[in-house]
């Protein structure tokens, strides 16, 4: 492989690997100083990346841990996108204890049951 396709700009990076719809999404993350390579801040969207490097970055109300495994030569698929990296950030956790609009949906019958209950006051 050569000195070339060995990095690639992070910008264009992100966004091959379908975190961002656009690249002046990504680049914009990028120079808002919201992503981290390596746990160092990073400044502009022209910083390359290579493979091994860790980075941090906000997406919605999640932080994102990634790990690159493969520096792509384009935009592809989702299954292409997904076997350039390894996902290291924990899961984000179902709360029933959210309102329904942050939770993602209608109530399951279950979830509506244990929500009467504790309206009575039957469980805490």
């Amino acid at each position: 492989m050569s000195e070339a396709a060995a990095k690639l700009r992070a910008d264009k990076w992100l966004w091959q690997a379908r975190f961002f719809k656009t690249r002046s999404l990504s680049a914009k993350l990028i120079t808002g100083s919201h992503l981290r390579v390596n746990s160092d801040k990073v400044f502009k969207a022209s910083t390359t990346v290579k493979v091994g490097d860790v980075l941090t970055f906000p997406q919605g109300n999640h932080i994102r841990v990634i790990q690159i495994d493969g520096i792509g030569t384009r935009r592809g698929p989702a299954s292409e996108a997904q076997t350039l990296y390894t996902d290291l950030s924990p899961p984000e956790p179902r709360d029933l204890g959210k309102p329904l609009a942050e939770r993602g949906g209608r109530p399951s019958k279950a979830e509506r049951r244990i929500g009467q209950q504790i309206k009575r006051g039957e469980i805490e």
